[in-house]
């Protein structure tokens, strides 16, 4: 599994005019799964998104975790094209990402494990066309991926 992090301010996602996900301080995170990715993954990575310490202290270094804030909250986005190949031809190919009967219902055990560490847990819409609207704070954006050999 892949997933793009990024500490925000605030963010929502919109389908088809109507607002299905909106959280206040906390992550968005953009979520790929391939066809090899198990609970194993996601547990893992839930784990991490739930402890990394990218939160200022009162020093102003990153030594707080999501958790560690007031309403921790995480908005969880499907996202098949973090699995796409462009290494030929100007047309990705998304050969390496799950099928949607796969994807779906390990994004959503993915995003179940994190309620399951106490925080807030927003999410689009799986295989719908989304608008992700979001303040990055800092900018802060990270890449966490979990193999099998990860």
């Amino acid at each position: 599994m892949r997933i793009v992090l990024q500490r925000v301010s605030s963010a929502s996602v919109t389908v088809e005019g109507e607002v299905v996900g909106k959280i206040g301080p906390g992550f968005v995170l953009l979520v790929g799964a391939t066809h090899d990715d198990t609970e194993a993954e996601a547990d893992w990575l839930a784990d991490k998104v739930a402890g990394l310490r990218i939160f200022e202290d009162d020093e102003g270094k990153m030594n707080l975790s999501l958790s560690d804030q007031p309403n921790p909250s995480v908005l969880v986005v499907s996202q098949f094209t973090l699995y796409a190949d462009s290494r030929k031809g100007r047309r990705p190919s998304f050969v390496h990402a799950a099928r949607p009967e796969q994807a779906e219902p390990l994004v959503a055990y993915f995003a179940k494990r994190l309620q399951e560490a106490g925080l807030h847990v927003e999410t689009g819409r799986f295989g719908a066309m989304m608008q992700v609207s979001l303040v990055n704070d800092g900018p802060v954006t990270l890449l966490l991926e979990k193999t099998h050999s990860s």
